[in-house]
């Protein structure tokens, strides 16, 4: 049977947006959001929900995000889920990678599809693509450096993408918290948000807790005044002696992108200092590895990272296991752990450290995000387990 010479053409979705891996491998979609390239470490996420929070996370700054979950947009966009503390910036990811287009929003709390949202914070993106093929990929192969372009007249300098790709140095000696931290110094009382309620506020504060800004998420905060906290955020460079003079309570070392090896150059000094004027000290993430560092031990890159909201730890001070939401592409290597240093969590996915704490002082850290926003509320103990050793540390005072 042969078709009518009338009859219409197939039409011909010709590419608007490209992924050019650094082998020069070249992936075809269609693009959304901002238009323009953008080179970084392509990961995977395996959260289904929270799409905006992990956009927003200013630890994903330098870094394209593979969303393994195919319907990313259904639920649309508000501004109460951003958890860059910066309204106005724009830290975070440089780009994403979905599976499907995204949908119109069907969610009560929307105020703005994904798209348009992507467009405003100038976040490009690239739909069309088997994410299940490149996730395998990252898994094999590792995390590659990349360039995420977006073009609507589909044409791009195929050779000159190709060698910003390889170009690229890579995550590994980066410092890359000079472009999120804060510039200065603020203080902080919002609480968590409660069904009905919206966000509260922290008016009775019971400890004085200064935050150091390595690319801090808002829900952290939020929990830390949850807990009877007044926060003092400050920027990342802020001198051990400038913090101590606050007379804190309690330090706490805040998650964010990067090299913790190359962060640490300006910030172990520091945190070497809050340690010995026996602080109540907690580190979350990018705090974790420099509080690793900062006792002798050593970090290492990892192959594919973790990057999810379902990652299995094992509390080992309790034998209990929780889900946790994780984002992390380095970990400190528990072989390296000097005496006085107890490892305190591990992962049951690949058994790398999670956790340590220091013998004989009240200082501790986790790998994953107890916070969550996305994720599981399993971790939240952990800011109640912070806020008791500050009440400890007072007591004896």
């Amino acid at each position: 049977m042969t078709t009518s010479e009338n009859a219409p053409a197939w039409p011909d979705h010709k590419p608007t947006a490209l992924l050019v891996l650094a082998d020069g491998t070249v992936l075809e979609g269609f693009g959304l959001g901002a238009e323009g390239h953008a080179v970084g470490e392509v990961c995977f996420n395996t959260a289904m929900t929270g799409y905006e929070e992990i956009l927003t996370d200013p630890s994903y700054a330098g870094q394209i995000i593979t969303f393994t979950f195919p319907h990313i947009g259904n639920v649309g966009t508000n501004e109460e889920d951003i958890e860059t503390v910066n309204m106005a910036a724009t830290p975070g990811a440089r780009g994403v990678i979905l599976r499907s287009a995204i949908s119109d929003p069907s969610n009560y709390r929307a105020t703005r599809h994904l798209d348009l949202w992507l467009k405003a914070r100038g976040i490009i993106g690239l739909s069309g693509i088997d994410t299940r093929a490149l996730t395998a990929l990252i898994r094999s192969k590792g995390m590659p450096n990349a360039v995420i372009v977006h073009a609507r007249n589909g044409e791009f300098d195929l050779h000159g993408l190709k060698e910003e790709a390889r170009e690229w140095p890579g995550l590994e000696g980066m410092d890359l918290v000079p472009m999120v931290t804060s510039g200065q110094r603020f203080t902080w009382d919002e609480t968590p948000w409660v069904w009905g309620n919206g966000f509260g506020q922290q008016t009775a504060p019971e400890f004085n807790v200064v935050a150091i800004d390595y690319g801090i998420k808002r829900n952290i905060l939020r929990l830390l005044a949850g807990v009877g906290a007044k926060v003092t955020v400050v920027p990342a460079t802020t001198a051990a002696e400038d913090i101590l003079a606050m007379k804190p309570d309690g330090v706490f070392l805040s998650n964010g992108p990067g090299d913790p090896a190359a962060t640490g150059k300006y910030a172990v000094p520091v945190i070497q200092k809050v340690i010995a004027s026996g602080t109540p000290t907690f580190g979350i993430c990018l705090g974790h590895q420099m509080l690793g560092l900062a006792v002798g031990a050593k970090t290492m890159k990892m192959h594919q990272g973790h990057h999810g909201a379902n990652h299995p730890v094992k509390d080992e001070t309790t034998g209990k296991v929780e889900i946790t939401s994780m984002n992390h592409g380095f970990a400190v290597d528990q072989a390296t752990l000097p005496k006085g240093a107890t490892q305190t969590h591990i992962s049951l996915f690949d058994g790398s450290n999670c956790g340590i704490a220091l013998e004989g002082k009240p200082v501790f850290s986790v790998q994953y995000h107890p916070e969550a926003s996305p994720g599981p509320r399993d971790s939240h103990y952990l800011f109640q387990r912070f806020a008791d050793l500050m009440r400890k540390n007072k007591q004896a005072a």
